[in-house]
Formats: structure tokens, sequence, C-alpha cells
């Protein structure tokens, strides 16, 4: 699949998703700072939207920044991030983070993909996320769905998620960058699913090559 292809999928899936209740996004709140943006990266994963927005509410309303989320235990942590998946290993994760973030950058948070990668806890995904969301930054956010679609239409040939982010910043246009992740990852829970997609509701079935698909509906 070369770029104008790409960029015509593109186009057909975001009016496809327009044109249907989008899933919910995470909502961290409409004056949300890097720190509130990057914890609720963290306690997002393999959470449901409405469990991590709910746990995010709780957690920024005790806490405004990293020197706040330190004064508090890792149970009382623990008590607010309820039930995000793995929540006592993230309430661990926090307070490491924290730590960092005072030690390291003034309590900030770094503004460099770079940085952001030596916070303990903090992937590709988080950090690209993060560079996105709080700064504006130009990155490619990597999760399943970006890798399983890019994969199935053949525009990458990629085994895992930091391979695929790799080959995306080789061959994907910038201006595609910070809106990829969001197209693929409503397309993904939408249509194309990981097992048995629905191809017969898909905007881009006649370009797809369908490249690992064993079944489909």
């Amino acid at each position: 699949m070369n770029n104008r292809i790409l960029a015509q999928n593109l186009a057909r899936v975001k009016k496809f998703l327009e044109r249907r209740t989008p899933p919910a996004m995470v909502k961290i709140g409409p004056k949300a700072d890097p720190f509130r943006i990057l914890v609720g990266c963290l306690l997002s994963s393999r959470t449901r939207d409405e469990v991590t927005e709910s746990a995010c509410r709780r957690l920024f309303k005790r806490v405004k920044g990293p020197r706040a989320l330190l004064k508090l235990s890792r149970r009382q942590v623990e008590q607010e991030i309820y039930p995000v998946a793995f929540y006592r290993n993230k309430a661990e994760a926090l307070k490491s983070l924290c730590a960092s973030l005072i030690g390291r950058f003034d309590g900030k948070v770094p503004e460099t993909l770079e940085e952001l990668l030596t916070l303990k806890g903090v992937g590709r995904k988080t950090a690209n996320l993060t560079l996105i969301l709080a700064f504006d930054g130009m990155g490619i956010c990597v999760d399943s769905h970006v890798h399983r679609i890019a994969n199935r239409w053949g525009y990458v040939a990629t085994a895992t998620p930091d391979q695929t982010e790799a080959a995306l910043r080789e061959a994907l246009p910038k201006k595609y960058w910070r809106t990829l992740n969001e197209l693929l990852v409503g397309f993904g829970q939408a249509c194309c699913q990981p097992v048995s997609p629905l191809c017969s509701q898909c905007p881009v079935e006649h370009h797809c090559p369908r490249i690992g698909v064993d079944k489909h509906r």
C-alpha cells in the first residue's frame, strides 16, 4: 500500500467514524496539564475508558501535581485509582514516577520523547501520546489497534508495536502522525476488530488485502 491509498483509507475511516457515535476517549479534563495527561495515559493501560476517567477524577481532586501525590501512601493511591487494571502496580509506578519527576525534572513533565522514555513505567506508547496531547509535539502513538491495522492493510510488515512505530516513522508522512492513533483506535474498536472483523461494513474493504485475517463478517 502506497501513501496515496493510505491517505484515501484514512479519509474514509474518518468519515466512517463521524457517521456513528465514536468510542469514548480518555477525558482528563478541559484544563489538563502535562502531569495529568501523563498519569491518565499510564492509568488507561488495559483499562476501559470510563474506568480511567473515573479514577482520574478522584485522583486529581486530591492531588494537583507530583509532590502532592508523593505525600499519599501507596495504599491511598490504590484507593483513589481502583478499579483500574493492575491498580496496585500502577500505584507503585505513580509513586516512582513522581519521585523521578521531582528529583530529575524539578517536578515538571519533560517535553522530549527521549526524556519521557527515561521515566520508570513510561513506554513508547505513553511517551508518544503524552508528547502529542501535552505539548502538541510530533509523535506516533502505536497501540495494538495501530499495529494490527497497519499490518492488515499491508502498509507495514512488522512483528511488534515498536517495530511498527519505527516503520511508520520512516514511511508515514508527518501530517498523519498525531491523528493516526485516534483514527485507527476508533476504527479498530468499531469495525476492524482483532478477531472476525466487520469487513462487510468496512469503508476501505476494496482497498484492504486483509493480511492475517482468517475469518471476517
